[in-house]
């Protein structure tokens, strides 16, 4: 048997972080969770690293190391989406505050330390939220970069658009210098758009399935989801909302579920109309460098198969 992978969790919880921090805790033979690293986002730091450590006791992981990261982007004024999650990030569900305390010293620095200390190769770093962490990591160690096994990101679309403004997705555009930093850096990148995720709604029957597992954590799953759909219903028109951030865990436990392309992908960081844009080069019109392997389709059925089988062994 393989050993379980290696990952490092970078996030803003959000109700679809949750989903995805329950995919990586409900695949422990495959997947061995290093630390959750939390950064502001969806909500400020103070929620992002609360939601992160309440996801952490829903699961009974409290052996699961949670660090507070950045506070704000890189040289923007921080932009948040309660108008999505909620006031809370994880509104929804009634959960208890958290007991398990936030380690000592700064995300930036577990996560250098980590890649450091792990033989080179062997961490995947899973970004659910703005890149502010993972940026300011290879800017203070540019050594750390060459040890990465992979980043594997929801961010950015293309044929999709954005989410947060006509041209941008909301991950990207909280930090867009972060995610130029990381999208140049070399590293090898596969990037979850929105024309991915937009194909994964919560449709009710979906959700009826993942109800019947009748335990603690699936419960409170479905009421995050109830909660954070409204929100997409009411503005894309469909039977559910788009689940965004578990398609980076599935990627890592059943990639055949996606198909995409190498492409070169630039981030668009000086123009007011378009800034935190993903200027993907899908049809290899330009001679720049691909560095990014961007998903386009994805088989959703089996997405929310693998979704609730492991869910159900939370």
């Amino acid at each position: 048997m393989t050993e379980p992978r290696k990952i490092i969790i970078d996030t803003d919880p959000g109700q679809d972080d949750a989903a995805a921090i329950l995919l990586a805790f409900g695949s422990r033979e495959e997947l061995d969770v290093l630390g959750i690293t939390t950064v502001a986002g969806n909500v400020p730091l103070s929620l992002t690293s609360r939601n992160a450590r309440i996801v952490c006791e829903l699961c009974d992981r409290r052996d699961v190391k949670v660090f507070a990261g950045a506070d704000a982007p890189i040289k923007r004024k921080l932009v948040t989406a309660e108008h999505v999650h909620g006031k809370t990030g994880l509104d929804g569900p009634e959960l208890p505050e958290p007991t398990m305390a936030l380690q000592p010293g700064h995300a930036v620095d577990f996560i250098i330390e980590t890649l450091r200390g792990e033989p080179e190769g062997t961490v995947t770093l899973c970004t659910l939220g703005p890149l502010t962490n993972i940026a300011l990591a290879f800017q203070k160690a540019p050594d750390i970069v060459g040890r990465v096994r992979e980043l594997v990101m929801m961010g950015g679309g293309f044929f999709e658009g954005g989410n947060i403004t006509p041209a941008a997705e909301f991950n990207i555009y909280v930090d867009p210098e972060a995610a130029d930093v990381v999208f140049r850096s070399g590293v090898p990148i596969v990037m979850m758009p929105l024309d991915v995720t937009h194909q994964l709604l919560t449709r009710k029957d979906r959700v009826a399935r993942i109800a019947a597992i009748g335990t603690a954590p699936a419960t409170a799953m479905v009421e995050m989801l109830e909660f954070f759909e409204r929100f997409d219903i009411e503005k894309y028109g469909s039977d559910g909302g788009p689940l965004h951030d578990p398609t980076v865990v599935a990627y890592l436990l059943k990639p055949d579920l996606f198909q995409g392309r190498e492409c070169n992908v630039e981030i668009e960081i000086t123009s007011d109309l378009t800034v935190g844009m993903t200027v993907v080069d899908w049809w290899h019109v330009t001679d720049r460098k691909r560095n990014a392997k961007v998903m386009r389709h994805v088989d959703a059925d089996g997405f929310f198969a693998l979704l609730t089988e492991r869910f159900a062994r939370i």
